[in-house]
């Protein structure tokens, strides 16, 4: 089974930085899209980025522009930059691994824990 372990979530104030990291496990990490998502409470999860195993990224429109998905295949390790940090963008985020295409989808094989982001006004 993939593993993934996602950090750096924390509290921000609008308009700040947050780098999230997820690492994870598995012999064919470099063949995986990579993705992050989030949910907020009372909401569905959404799609927010995702990196193919080419390094074709994919965003959501809501954070186009702010948030940069990126991935390093030697430590198997896959990052979201948020940038310009909105109350709006407080959710749970999650990593998740696809087998395949498409990408920009929820219907993601493995996921992480979760980690909190919090933007506060």
């Amino acid at each position: 089974q993939v593993q993934l372990v996602e950090s750096g979530g924390g509290l921000v104030q609008a308009g700040g930085s947050l780098r999230l990291s997820c690492a994870a496990s598995g012999p064919t990490f470099s063949s995986y899209a990579m993705g992050w998502f989030r949910q907020a409470p009372g909401k569905e999860r959404e799609f927010v980025a995702a990196s193919s195993w080419s390094g074709s990224t994919r965003y959501a429109d809501s954070v186009k522009g702010r948030f940069t998905v990126s991935r390093d295949n030697a430590k198997k390790v896959v990052y979201l930059q948020m940038n310009s940090l909105k109350p709006e963008d407080t959710a749970v985020y999650y990593c998740g691994a696809r087998r395949s295409l498409p990408i920009m989808t929820t219907e993601y094989d493995y996921w992480g824990q979760g980690t909190q982001v919090t933007v506060s006004s």
